[in-house]
């Protein structure tokens, strides 16, 4: 099995300069292995400032866009980002790419939300690009979405292979991409086709739907799979609702989220099912530490995203690289 390693989500929204270093020093301090920031065109900060920001406040843990969306960016302009961060944090970058998935994003900019298929195979050129920008020589791609001609990326990234990618999603189009380039697979919910007033298909989060998801994976992968790093993370089921909840009364909170999914989605999950889920972080450090090794265990998962380290820092002190 392999070891477990943590990534800690840092405060959304717009945050001070000295808050972003504090938390990422916090987490470096207590064992997390990457401080990640995610990509989205709301009221927030763009992400490469702030994991500059955090790389240049630490010396240890890694940063990682958590994950960036290829539609929103040309590869070769953000491959010349990347490739900065990783020189300046001397090799701590990992990178995280997903398809997109917030319609209203797209919309409100007048970006084309395109079909699952089209979107994920945009991304399938977009690592060829990455990697040939990291590359040591100038490169040329005809793709479909992107072409390239002689271009030779600088600067080069710290790493002469380049930094790890994490490949993130929830369908199986964007699972069997990510089996196949990926070094870390991120398992993800399905987005609701039609809202419903969650960030997922409730039915997609349950333990059954993610050993589904490794499952597609296993396939895809082939010989590759035991060389891959399954991952998953702490997702809010609600606005107010935390992505992890350190409680002796789990079963309590968990009652009202289920109730709360199906007042507005009519799904019903039972409780068990609720907190037997590896997107779910609800309980005692004691139950998220046993929950941990039997999601590897019985998944191999080893890579958790969760929430604010100051939350999960007993949970990482306790299994970080066990």
């Amino acid at each position: 099995m392999k070891p477990f390693r943590f990534a800690a989500r840092a405060a959304s929204g717009v945050v001070g300069v000295q808050d972003i270093q504090e938390t990422a020093r916090f987490a470096e301090s207590v064992g997390f292995d990457a401080i990640v920031f995610p990509d989205h065109l709301i009221a927030q900060h763009a992400p490469i400032p702030l994991l500059t920001a955090a790389a240049l406040a630490t010396e240890h843990i890694q940063v990682c866009p958590y994950v960036l969306n290829v539609d929103l960016r040309h590869p070769a302009v953000i491959a010349q980002e990347l490739a900065t961060l990783d020189v300046l944090s001397e090799g701590r970058l990992e990178i995280g790419l997903g398809a997109g998935w917030n319609r209203a994003e797209y919309v409100a900019t007048g970006i084309p939300f395109e079909p699952v298929g089209v979107r994920v195979s945009r991304v399938r050129e977009a690592v060829t690009v990455l990697k040939g920008c990291f590359g040591g020589e100038p490169f040329s791609f005809a793709g479909k979405h992107y072409t390239i001609t002689d271009h030779d990326g600088q600067p080069k990234p710290f790493r002469r292979q380049g930094p790890p990618i994490l490949l993130g999603g929830g369908g199986r189009k964007m699972l069997a991409l990510a089996a196949e380039l990926a070094d870390t697979v991120g398992l993800a919910p399905r987005v609701p086709v039609g809202g419903g007033g969650v960030f997922f298909e409730p039915s997609s989060i349950t333990f059954a739907a993610t050993s589904e998801k490794v499952a597609w994976v296993r396939e895809s992968a082939g010989e590759r799979f035991d060389r891959l790093e399954l991952s998953t993370y702490a997702s809010a089921t609600h606005p107010s609702a935390a992505p992890v909840t350190v409680t002796d009364n789990a079963l309590a909170v968990a009652r009202r989220w289920v109730d709360d999914i199906r007042s507005r989605t009519g799904t019903d999950l039972t409780v068990d099912e609720y907190l037997d889920s590896p997107h779910v972080w609800i309980g005692t450090i004691d139950q998220l530490s046993d929950k941990c090794l039997s999601l590897r265990e019985r998944l191999g998962i080893s890579h958790f995203m969760l929430g604010p380290p100051h939350v999960c820092a007993e949970l990482v002190e306790r299994l970080a690289g066990e």
